[in-house]
């Protein structure tokens, strides 16, 4: 069992910046792809970013340039840095671990964009 605990979300104005972390329990968070979803009111979970265990990245085109995944493998932890946020950004956004036993979600955490 994996167990992610999200951090850093908020409430932030348009232009602003935002970071958010997923720290992993165990030890073999080095060999497990990461991912950042999110999900806004009545909408689908969405694919933001993600990033495999040897640093390939890769986003979606509507936060290209804007948001910046990463991870330290000595922290167990991924990184999503966020910035020029825009109210269209304003969602739950949530880490995944995909492992080979399978795929583990965090708890979620709010990101709110607005003026």
């Amino acid at each position: 069992q994996v167990q992610l605990v999200e951090s850093g979300g908020g409430l932030v104005q348009p232009g602003g910046s935002l970071r958010l972390s997923c720290a992993a329990s165990g030890r073999l968070f080095s060999m497990y792809a990461m991912n950042w979803y999110r999900q806004a009111p009545g909408k689908q979970r969405e694919l933001v970013a993600g990033i495999t265990s040897v640093y390939i990245t890769n986003y979606a085109d509507s936060v290209k340039g804007r948001f910046t995944i990463s991870r330290d493998n000595a922290k167990n932890t991924v990184y999503m840095q966020m910035n020029n946020l825009k109210p269209e950004d304003t969602a739950v956004y949530y880490c995944k671990a995909h492992a080979t036993r399978g795929d583990y979600w965090g708890q979620g955490s709010q990101v709110t964009v607005s003026s």
